[in-house]
C-alpha cells in the first residue's frame, strides 16, 4: 500500500514544514505537497483565523489521499516576539527532523537606502536571510543522513541576480544572498539524496495585496498580468519532485524592477 501510494502521491510518507504556509504564496505550497501525500505542518505569523483554514483544506486533501491530517502553530518573528534562533528552536521542537523544509516568509519594507536604517536593515536581513539559513543549518543534517530531503527557499522579485534597488535595497539584498545559501547548501548535500533551490517569483497576486498593489503587479508584470499563489505553488512542486534541480535560483518571470 505504502508503496502505491508512493507511485500515485510523490511525497507520500514524508513529512514538510511549510513557514508560512497560512496564505499567499505558502499556503498554496502547503495545499500543493499534501495533494501529493505529505503530512504538512504550516506556521504562520499572527493570524488564528488564517491558521484554522488552512489546516481545514489539509485536512481535505489528507482524506483524499490517507495522509496524515495537517498541523499548524503560529510563530510571530519579530521584535518584542521570537528572535530567529528562538524561531527555529521553537519550530523544530515541534516539528523535528522534517523531509521537506519550504521557507514561504519574509517581512518586506521599501525605503530609499539613504533613508533605510540600522533597526530596518536589521529586521529584514534577519527574517529574509538569517532566519532560513538558520533553519537549513539544523536540518541538513539529517537529511543527508536519512539520505533525501528537499529545501525550497523563496526569493523576492528579481532577486535571481545582483541589481541595483532604489526602494528595496535591504530586502533584495537578504533575499538575493539565498543564492548563495542554496549552492552551499546543495554542494554539502551532494551525492545524498538532498536538494536545495530558491524560487524567485515575479509579482503575485494574493490576499496581502490592497488594491494599490494590485495595480502596480499588473502595471509591471509580463502582459499585465501578474501570477497568482497556484503558479508560484505548481513552479515549486516540479522543482521539489526533481532530484537533478539543486543549487539552482530559479526565476519565474522578469517583470520590470521596483
Amino acid at each position: 500500500m505504502a508503496f502505491q501510494n508512493r507511485e500515485t502521491f510523490p511525497f507520500w510518507g514524508r513529512r514538510a514544514l511549510v513557514m508560512g504556509g497560512t496564505g499567499g504564496i505558502g499556503m498554496a505550497a502547503a495545499l500543493g505537497l499534501a495533494a501529493r501525500g505529505a503530512a504538512v505542518t504550516v506556521t504562520g505569523g499572527h493570524s488564528q483565523e488564517r491558521l484554522e483554514k488552512t489546516l481545514a483544506a489539509l485536512d481535505v486533501l489528507a482524506r483524499a489521499t490517507g495522509a496524515a491530517p495537517g498541523t499548524g502553530f503560529l510563530c510571530k518573528i519579530a521584535p518584542g516576539a521570537f528572535s530567529p534562533e528562538a524561531a527555529a528552536g521553537f519550530i523544530l521542537d515541534r516539528v523535528p527532523d522534517p523531509d521537506i523544509l519550504l521557507c514561504a516568509w519574509g517581512p518586506f519594507k521599501k525605503a530609499a537606502l539613504g533613508e533605510t536604517g540600522a533597526e530596518t536593515w536589521r529586521f529584514l536581513t534577519e527574517g529574509n536571510l538569517i532566519f532560513p539559513g538558520i533553519m537549513v543549518s539544523l536540518v541538513l543534517g539529517g537529511m543527508i543522513k536519512k539520505g533525501w530531503g528537499r529545501i525550497l527557499l523563496f526569493g523576492g522579485t528579481g532577486t535571481a541576480q545582483i541589481r541595483g534597488r532604489l526602494t528595496t535595497a535591504a530586502y533584495s539584498s537578504a533575499k538575493t544572498a539565498l543564492g548563495a545559501l542554496a549552492a552551499s547548501a546543495a554542494l554539502e548535500a551532494a551525492g545524498s539524496g538532498v536538494t536545495c533551490n530558491v524560487l524567485c517569483p515575479g509579482l503575485t497576486d494574493t490576499e496581502y495585496c490592497g488594491p494599490e498593489e494590485l495595480r502596480y503587479n499588473r502595471n509591471h508584470s509580463p502582459g499585465g498580468k501578474a501570477l497568482e499563489p497556484e503558479d508560484i505553488a505548481a513552479a515549486a512542486m516540479k522543482v521539489l519532485e526533481d532530484p537533478e534541480t539543486n543549487g539552482g535560483t530559479i526565476e519565474l518571470d522578469s517583470p520590470e524592477g521596483i
